[in-house]
């Protein structure tokens, strides 16, 4: 016999909509917000239980080909949550909010971030690429306003005119990047999710998340290979 869902309630509702809203949540957000939504809807709190709060929604949301992912930011290695769409992958996903030469021009930042070494790819780069597009060509200018929109709307992210993926776009978009970049995506080898920005060993060629290397090193007078047990020639964070 199946064992039946735990019932969806306002405070169930409540806070799949915020976090519909919001795009992604951190995770110290998503704790505050479950314990707002089961205050203010007077339902059970239970400080531990955001993960069954969260399945909750989750059996509910299955048939809508819906979920709650929770991902981990490349850059500090905190949690975040985030509503995927199981149906659609990544561009068609965008499909409706982005026309056909923004989209093109976002698969090719993409093409760049995914192949590049350490998951970054110049803005340079990225606008040479804006007057070869087949659609119709882009001028820079052009290009620059629809980078500052991906940025805004969490596709991508930015420091020192230096683009890589944004955690949203990791977590809503892992299973289309792993399939359609099967040579070259790399899993990281200590948490085994998509690892965009990454440190990659020379030797053996396994990658691993900067706040994944820290944390694996930490204490570790001399850095080697988990995987290989070479010397990790990377400078660890």
């Amino acid at each position: 016999n199946t064992v039946m869902a735990a019932q969806m309630t306002d405070a169930h509702r409540r806070f799949l909509q915020v976090l519909m809203s919001n795009g992604i949540t951190e995770g110290s957000e998503a704790r505050k917000l479950h314990q707002h939504c089961c205050e203010t809807d007077k339902v059970y709190y239970a400080h531990d239980k955001l993960d069954d709060f969260i399945s909750t929604i989750n059996s509910h949301l299955q048939p809508l080909f819906m979920q709650i992912r929770k991902g981990i930011s490349e850059d500090d290695g905190r949690a975040h949550y985030a509503v995927v769409n199981l149906a659609e992958t990544e561009v068609t996903k965008m499909a409706s909010d982005y026309t056909e030469i923004e989209l093109e021009l976002f698969r090719k930042t993409m093409d760049l971030i995914i192949l590049s070494e350490n998951g970054f790819a110049s803005s340079t780069d990225i606008l040479n690429l804006a007057d070869q597009l087949k659609t119709k060509k882009m001028k820079k200018k052009e290009a620059e306003q629809v980078l500052k929109v991906f940025v805004e709307d969490k596709w991508l992210s930015e420091k020192n005119g230096e683009y890589t993926l944004h955690t949203r776009c990791i977590i809503e978009m892992e299973q289309y990047i792993l399939s359609n970049y099967q040579d070259v995506a790399r899993k990281c080898n200590i948490c085994h999710s998509l690892a965009i920005q990454s440190q990659v060993c020379e030797s053996c060629g396994i990658g691993m998340h900067l706040p994944c290397v820290r944390k694996y090193f930490r204490g570790q007078a001399e850095p080697r290979c988990p995987k290989c047990n070479e010397f990790w020639s990377c400078d660890t964070p």
